[in-house]
């Protein structure tokens, strides 16, 4: 076996001839840098992810019907679902029948029509069956809620802490934003729940994969390894120089990075805007390849990502996007009354031309969407809740849907996040630079550049209208931003007792203003009825006030 990647990785490593328990030894000290040990917790911290699921699960489907009747944007999505449901493709709503020009994807209006089939649906015609509240807004409650698992257990793997995992989860579960969108038949939650399954298996992908090159250059057994080669590793090149002592071995099946790709495809599937956080996450991937083969000790660590593992990149994070995307379609190229679907005739042929044009008509209203709307903001007002959006108010009187109040009462749903979370997650953002630049930690990049290509494209249309509700899918790269700075905060289990007290301190006194604030917010969040002071008292800044 070959150390010269090991004797570049770690300068205690053993030189050839020694013996194999000083190989092992300098193995293992390549696996903690490359792949450090998960928490030995297991058991606890499945149990501490579903605790945190249920207690998001019980918020978001608690008075889900509530507003009755469609609200805000659920008077497009609600029927396209219905649509879907019942033609394969969109209706238009005003007559019933024939296509309906649409401007995003279907995949999260065929999530919402899989919820309708179960529990209820308004059809075109008005007509109501079963729960029709239920039906459209099940699959938001459902996926709003997926999305704090996932994140939980996503950030336990990224900081190898079950505390600070719940913690992220906790931060998620208690945001506002996340909340109102887990709770009205709209597509953004689905397109961020989509994007945190896609980042989860981005860091799986990561882990897998230097465990991976680990083991492909540390047996010295001579058994066979779990991947099929053998174990002196010898058989395939490194012991005698050439190419694997250049480059590094090729790292095989990569389940998770095509995992990866698929989520990312039916992100894309939801809304076009998943095209942005790909880029970043693929980036992100090809750079990882490059690090570990550069800690791993091999002399061309680009190269050698170029070349072992660029094809499977190509595949996972271009081809399988694309592939999965297109899929999300199939309802449209199944059936004949979609938009556009025979506007070049017949044929297979035909069929693809109508859907390029159909793409390009979308393409066109996005880039002219212009119009003023009273709750459109600006992207920089995002990060500080500059102008939430009202999706519905009204003002009972006194005596009227359970007012007691003699000035009046008042009940909103408002799309606003937790203060304590954006607030606290843009300042994060500062302190990722810092570490990142510091300490080159691999948690801050991924927080810059999946923030980066998520958000920093949308300056590019400074005159399209655009909500503030549209920032949902950064909320999880600015959780984990404050999560980074929570585990700063604690200090490294080595620090002293004060020094860990004092962390502890502080970590505990933001998660209860995070608690508080959303019992505060909880109101105007979820349709109650309070009295108009109440209301009022809530409403911090003008701006939030949307008339």
């Amino acid at each position: 076996m070959s150390v010269t990647a090991l004797t570049t990785a770690d300068p205690s490593a053993p030189e050839p001839g020694q013996t194999a328990r000083a190989v092992a030894a300098s193995a293992g000290t390549l696996r903690a840098r490359l792949c450090p040990p998960m928490p030995a917790d297991r058991v606890l911290g499945w149990a501490a992810a579903l605790a945190v699921t249920l207690l998001a699960g019980i918020l978001r489907f608690w008075r889900l019907t509530e507003p009755k009747g469609i609200y805000f944007d659920e008077v497009y999505y609600t029927k396209d679902a219905w649509g879907l449901m019942t033609h394969g493709y969109e209706v238009d709503s005003n007559t019933c029948s024939g296509p309906a020009f649409v401007v995003h994807p279907p995949l999260g209006k065929w999530f919402m029509a899989a919820s309708e089939k179960l529990f209820g649906y308004q059809d075109c015609a008005g007509a109501v069956h079963g729960s029709p509240e239920l039906g459209w807004r099940f699959a938001s409650a459902f996926f709003g809620t997926l999305a704090v698992l996932v994140f939980t257990r996503l950030a336990r793997r990224m900081f190898r802490s079950t505390l600070l995992g719940c913690f992220a989860g906790l931060l998620m579960t208690l945001d506002g934003l996340e909340f109102v969108q887990s709770r009205i038949g709209i597509l953004d939650i689905f397109l961020m729940t989509g994007l945190v399954l896609a980042l989860a298996c981005l860091v799986l992908d990561r882990d897998h994969g230097r465990t991976r090159l680990v083991d492909r250059l540390t047996r010295t057994d001579g058994t066979e390894s779990t991947d099929g080669t053998d174990g002196t590793y010898s058989t395939v090149g490194v012991a005698g120089g050439g190419a694997d002592a250049r480059y590094g071995p090729r790292l095989g099946w990569r389940p998770w990075r095509l995992a990866a790709g698929l989520c990312l495809g039916a992100s894309m599937g939801v809304k076009w805007s998943a095209l942005y956080t790909l880029v970043g996450f693929a980036a992100l991937a090809l750079a990882w390849d490059i690090g570990a083969r550069r800690t791993a000790g091999f002399p061309a660590p680009v190269r050698g990502a170029l070349r072992r593992d660029l094809p499977a990149w190509f595949g996972c994070y271009i081809a399988v996007p694309i592939v999965t995307f297109l899929s999300t379609w199939t309802g449209w190229f199944l059936t004949d009354g979609g938009y556009d679907r025979h506007r070049y005739g017949d044929g297979f042929v035909a069929a693809w031309r109508g859907w390029w044009s159909y793409q390009q008509a979308i393409l066109e209203f996005h880039e002219h969407l212009s119009a003023r709307h009273v709750a459109q903001s600006t992207p920089m007002s995002w990060l500080v809740m500059g102008r939430p959006v009202a999706y519905d108010y009204e003002g009972p009187k006194f005596g009227e849907q359970g007012c007691r109040a003699v000035e009046g009462c008042a009940r909103e749903v408002l799309a606003l996040g937790n203060p304590a979370v954006w607030w606290v997650g843009t300042a994060a953002l500062v302190a990722m630079i810092a570490l990142w630049v510091v300490r080159r930690d691999w948690r801050a990049a991924l927080v810059l550049v999946s923030f980066g290509t998520s958000f920093l494209p949308w300056l590019a249309f400074p005159n399209r209208t655009m909500f503030f509700f549209y920032a949902l899918p950064l909320l999880p790269f600015m959780i984990l931003g404050i999560t980074a700075c929570a585990g700063l905060v604690l200090g490294p289990r080595e620090a002293s007792d004060t020094r860990r007290l004092v962390g502890a301190l502080i970590f505990g006194v933001y998660l209860i203003a995070v608690v508080l604030l959303f019992a505060y917010y909880y109101p105007i969040l979820a349709w109650e009825t309070i009295p108009l002071d109440d209301w009022r008292d809530r409403i911090w800044f003008p701006a939030w006030i949307v008339a």
